[in-house]
């Protein structure tokens, strides 16, 4: 079976580096069928990869090109001026929705994909949506493109990608700020900045594990209060100071920015 030929436009970037070396890595892409577009005709993490061009050519990249991956910033749209009927486009980008994909690059077979930092590490949760012009096809290459990086799991509307941007898309950026007041907290208690991010760092590493392994992530709670000890304490205040409140309105004005576009 023929590879596909496929263009990653702004692809030695950090998050469309990670996504195109692990669909390299795993065989669902082949790099002497493949061009990556940097403005700095940049190679760093593609020097293993022989065959694979790099080139600072968008529009040639995805003239040739079947399937064409946008994983630019949104903001550099307005100097993209690309036909890309007929193809297979998928983007990673937050704030651009399935219309204005379609009127800007005259495409009807679309993915919409969400991936987020942890791609670097095999650890993404990456939402994807399908329009009505892709193919089952489509979808299967989405699908195996994205699995490459993690976990990927179709979706069915905008709204929900929305949210997931917010939820899942801001990768480890709501965690490292809770990990963050942590640490502060630890150094106003008389910890040394290092020992505390060690601890902290760790601390995150090994929840992760027990949050996958557990049946729910309010039983694991419960247990905790079950013991009624320290972390109960902890849990208690962090309820009286209305956390859920919190996560709520950051989660919310994550989504609306999401809906609002660029």
């Amino acid at each position: 079976m023929r590879a596909p030929r496929f263009a990653a436009i702004g692809g030695a970037g950090w998050l469309g580096g990670a996504l195109v070396r692990a669909a390299l890595d795993t065989g669902v892409i082949a790099a002497e069928t493949t061009v990556v577009t940097s403005r700095s005709l940049r190679r760093e993490g593609f020097d293993a990869y022989a065959g694979l061009t790099v080139t600072a050519d968008n529009a040639a990249a995805a003239r040739d090109a079947d399937i064409v991956l946008l994983t630019v910033r949104p903001q550099d749209l307005a100097g993209m001026d690309l036909n890309l009927s007929g193809k297979l486009v998928m983007s990673v980008m937050a704030l651009v929705p399935m219309a204005e994909l379609h009127r800007r690059f005259l495409a009807d077979r679309i993915i919409r994909a969400m991936p987020n930092a942890a791609a670097a590490n095999g650890l993404s949760y990456s939402p994807f949506l399908v329009s009505a012009g892709a193919s089952e096809e489509d979808s299967a290459f989405a699908q195996a493109f994205l699995s490459a990086s993690g976990i990927a799991e179709r979706i069915n509307s905008e709204a929900e990608l929305d949210y997931l941007t917010g939820l899942t898309g801001s990768g480890p950026a709501f965690f490292a700020m809770f990990a963050a007041a942590m640490q502060r907290n630890a150094v106003a208690h008389g910890l040394p900045a290092d020992r505390a991010r060690r601890a902290i760092s760790q601390l995150v590493k090994g929840a992760a594990l027990e949050l996958a392994g557990a049946p729910s992530m309010q039983e694991l709670v419960d247990v905790f209060l079950d013991y009624d000890g320290t972390t109960a304490a902890g849990i208690r205040a962090a309820e009286a100071n209305n956390l859920d409140a919190v996560v709520h309105a950051m989660l919310s004005a994550a989504a609306k920015k999401a809906a609002e576009g660029i």
